[in-house]
């Protein structure tokens, strides 16, 4: 069962924020696509592309969304970021491509979704509601009416990725909130979400319904606490089931020096078991990969992968 890991790196150069591809047979064991160099890079907007999302269509196809920032663009001479400054005026659009294969890829596009209070669009996941046959999409943002100081969770929906409907409140707490990761266990959909204070940390929500009211998991919260070296360093979570049958939950670790900040993995016994322990051990990455997304794919694809060269 191959697997693809949509990501981007961290880097000090502005083709470290563009769309990277790894690529695994196995799911533990990641190797680089396009000699580790970008899939995909930017050339409008902030001409930058994190946090990447990939989502196998059920038409077939594929939608890669991005948040539209380059970080690096943004640094002074010292490498400082002013944060304020691209809360209330950064990344107001997501990026988008379309490919039918993961090789060939349409123009990109800017999705602006028609609301002038948002002061940036980070972290993109995209949900597949089978009941309503439309798409989820979902979002960190910080509005106007907050003075851009407080970051929740927004969602509009798709038939087609050409028309959307119109942005509103998914999920909110009284502290800021980000990095939003929803997938479907059964009935329960659990949603994974980083704190930002109160504590800094990810936290985990289960719900019966796509919409909530969703209810906080304190297991896994005294998990993160007590466990997790750093806890309020890590963000970006994404999940996968591996072909053993367990279940992994990818963080996206930040808090070490650049070149070696990438994802973490902490596997459990099965989808939807919350008993997670850190696994190191089990796999290889070539690089850090930074914020992304895993998603299964064909042995095909795989090899078309495999053999890709831009």
């Amino acid at each position: 069962m191959p697997y693809l890991f949509a990501h981007f790196k961290e880097k000090i150069t502005p083709d470290g924020e563009q769309v990277y591809f790894g690529i695994s047979r196995d799911g533990y064991n990641w190797e680089q696509v396009n000699g580790g160099n970008p899939v995909l890079t930017a050339t409008k907007g902030e001409k930058g592309c994190r946090d990447i999302e990939i989502i196998r269509l059920h038409t077939g196809g594929f939608v890669v969304l991005t948040t539209d920032l380059c970080i690096v663009y943004r640094m002074d001479a010292n490498y400082n970021v002013d944060w304020k400054q691209v809360n209330s005026h950064g990344s107001l659009n997501l990026r988008m491509w379309k490919t039918d294969d993961l090789v060939n890829f349409s123009e990109e596009k800017l999705l602006y979704f028609g609301r002038d209070d948002f002061g940036c669009l980070w972290a993109p996941e995209i949900f597949f509601d089978e009941i309503n046959e439309e798409y989820l999409i979902h979002w960190g943002s910080t509005v106007k009416e907050t003075d851009y100081k407080h970051m929740s969770i927004y969602c509009c929906t798709t038939k087609n990725f050409e028309t959307f409907s119109e942005p509103k409140l998914y999920f909110t707490k009284d502290n800021e909130i980000l990095d939003s990761h929803i997938t479907k266990v059964g009935d329960t959909y659990h949603l994974f979400y980083k704190n930002s204070s109160n504590p800094p940390m990810n936290m985990h929500a289960t719900s019966k319904k796509l919409y909530g009211p969703f209810e906080h998991d304190a297991e896994f919260e005294n998990y993160m606490d007590k466990e997790i070296y750093h806890p309020g360093s890590y963000e970006g979570p994404t999940t996968y089931t591996l072909p053993d049958g367990r279940w992994c939950l990818m963080l996206d670790f930040f808090g070490c020096e650049k070149e070696k900040m990438g994802y973490v993995p902490f596997v459990s016994s099965a989808p939807g078991d919350m008993n997670f322990e850190r696994a190191d051990s089990l796999f290889t990455f070539p690089y850090g990969f930074k914020h992304g997304k895993v998603i299964e794919i064909t042995d095909k694809e795989y090899e078309q992968l495999k053999a890709f060269d831009a």
